[in-house]
C-alpha cells in the first residue's frame, strides 16, 4: 500500500488539474461568449423599449415595460418595405451575376494554361487591396457620365465589381478539386467543353457557387458607403442608408425603431446563413488553400 500511495496521489492530482483546466477553459469561453452576445442582446432589448426608457438613468438591462410599439411603427412605415425590396432585388441580382462570372473565370483559370495565367490571377487578387474610396470615386464619375446614378444597374455593377475578385479565387479553388478526367470522359461520350462544364462540373461545384452567392449577398446587404453614395432618392435607398436617413436625425435618434428594423432585416439573412453556413465555410477554406 505504501508503494501505491504516491502513484494514487499523483493520479488524483493530475485528474484534479485536468478538471480545473477544463473549468478554466469553459469559464473563459463563457466570458468571451457573453462579451460577444452582449451587443446582440442590447439590440434586442432596445427594440422592446419605449423611447423614454432607452435613456433611463440608471439604464435598464431588461426592457420594462415590454412593448412591440417600435416594431409596429417600423412595419407600418412604407419606406421600410421599399428599402427591403430594393436590397433584395439588388443583392439577388448581384449574387446571380457574380456566381456566373466567377464560375466561368475560376473554371478557365483552373483548366487552361496560358501565358500570364498566374500574373493575371495575382492582379485580380491585388485589386482587392485598392481603397474602396478610390473605386467608389471612379465608378461615381463613370455612372454620372452614363446617367446611371440612382438606378439598380449602378448598385449591381458596383457590388459585382467589389466581390468578383475574391469570388474568382474561391471558384478556382473548387474547380481545382474536380478531376479533369471526369470532363474528358464526358467529352469522349460526345459532350462539348461547355456541355461537360454544365452537365458534369457545375453539379460538383454547387457548394462553391452557394458560398460565392452568400459572400456577395451578405457583402451587399450590409454595405452603407456604396449605396449611400450612388443613390439619392428615397425610392432607391437600400436598407443601411435608408435606416440612417430615416431613424437618425439631426437632433434625435429613434433608437428603438432603428433596433427593431435591424432585427427584422437580420432575420432572413440569419436564417439563410444558418441553413447554408457549411457551404460558406467549405467555400472559404477550399478557395483559400487550393490553387
Amino acid at each position: 500500500m505504501s508503494a501505491l500511495s504516491p502513484t494514487l496521489t499523483l493520479r488524483r492530482s493530475r485528474r484534479r488539474a485536468r478538471v480545473w483546466h477544463g473549468v478554466m477553459v469553459y469559464a473563459l469561453l463563457a466570458i468571451l461568449l457573453a462579451f460577444s452576445l452582449l451587443p446582440i442582446y442590447w439590440l434586442l432589448a432596445t427594440s422592446f423599449k419605449t423611447r423614454f426608457d432607452i435613456f433611463a438613468n440608471p439604464g435598464q438591462f431588461f426592457p420594462f415595460p415590454f412593448t412591440l410599439h417600435a416594431y409596429q411603427q417600423v412595419l407600418s412605415d412604407p419606406h421600410f418595405l421599399t428599402y427591403f425590396k430594393n436590397s433584395l432585388i439588388v443583392n439577388l441580382a448581384t449574387s446571380l451575376i457574380t456566381v456566373a462570372l466567377a464560375l466561368l473565370a475560376g473554371y478557365s483559370f483552373s483548366r487552361f494554361r496560358f501565358r500570364g495565367n498566374q500574373a493575371l490571377l495575382l492582379f485580380i487578387l491585388a485589386t482587392q487591396m485598392f481603397p474602396s474610396a478610390v473605386l467608389l470615386l471612379s465608378l461615381y464619375i463613370l455612372f454620372r457620365q452614363l446617367h446611371l446614378l440612382n438606378t439598380y444597374p449602378a448598385l449591381i455593377i458596383s457590388y459585382v465589381t467589389f466581390g468578383l475578385p475574391f469570388s474568382i479565387w474561391m471558384m478556382k479553388g473548387f474547380a481545382d478539386g474536380v478531376p479533369e478526367e471526369i470532363e474528358q470522359a464526358a467529352m469522349i461520350d460526345g459532350c462539348s467543353r461547355m456541355q461537360a462544364l454544365l452537365r458534369v462540373v457545375v453539379p460538383m461545384l454547387v457548394p462553391g457557387m452557394i458560398a460565392v452567392a452568400l459572400f456577395s449577398f451578405l457583402a451587399g446587404w450590409n454595405d452603407l458607403m456604396w449605396s449611400l453614395t450612388l443613390t439619392s432618392s428615397t425610392s432607391m435607398r437600400l436598407i443601411p442608408p435608408g435606416f440612417i436617413l430615416t431613424y437618425v436625425g439631426q437632433f434625435q435618434t429613434y433608437w428603438n425603431q432603428l433596433m427593431a428594423g435591424s432585427v427584422l432585416v437580420s432575420i432572413p439573412t440569419v436564417a439563410v446563413f444558418t441553413l447554408l453556413q457549411r457551404y460558406l465555410v467549405q467555400g472559404l477554406t477550399s478557395g483559400g488553400v487550393k490553387g
